[in-house]
């Protein structure tokens, strides 16, 4: 039953991110300004910044960049269907925070793709993949044991690799 909730994920997912335009989400864009205490910019206290952001603004995700440049911190977010990118003026503290949401859609193929998601949710795909090859060789197993389905199962498998072998040959090369 758990190969069966992952063969249910990842074949809706697969259909959202094969027809993207079908499926155009909500997009939401929110920006914010605010200011970062001027003693944590001259030499950037990156996790004080951090935490501030998380904090005040709800800003999730894990910190994809932080740039420091001579006039300009930059702080990026990302997650899935989800980024945030703050822009601080070093001089005076304030800054620009431009947070996007790309709705369920977005996040679900983010997840199928894994990303943005981590390295937790990169082992539920690695296990996810085992199992589903684990029932797939189960199954391919058990037709040795039908006698009479074995040469028509054996064949209809080998017909569908052909097939998809074919359709990839004429149509994506």
């Amino acid at each position: 039953m758990v190969s069966f909730a992952i063969v249910l994920f990842f074949s809706v997912t697969g259909y959202t991110l094969n027809h993207t335009d079908w499926f155009v989400g909500k997009e939401t864009t929110l920006r914010t300004l605010g200011t970062i205490p001027q003693p944590w910019l001259q030499q950037p206290a990156k996790l004080e910044i951090v935490e501030q952001l998380r904090n005040l603004h709800k800003v999730h995700g894990a910190v994809s960049d932080f740039r420091i440049e001579d006039t300009q911190l930059s702080v990026s977010f990302k997650g899935p269907g989800y980024t945030a990118d703050t822009f601080i003026d070093r001089t005076t503290g304030k800054y620009e925070l431009i947070e996007t949401r790309n709705g369920f859609v977005a996040v679900i193929n983010d997840l199928h793709k894994g990303r943005d998601t981590g390295k937790v949710w990169s082992a539920v795909i690695d296990i996810s993949a085992l199992l589903l090859v684990l029932v797939s060789f189960t199954g391919l197993v058990l037709l040795f044991f039908i006698y009479k389905r074995r040469t028509a199962g054996l064949i209809l498998g080998a017909l569908g690799a052909v097939f998809c072998f074919v359709i990839y040959k004429l149509y994506v090369l």
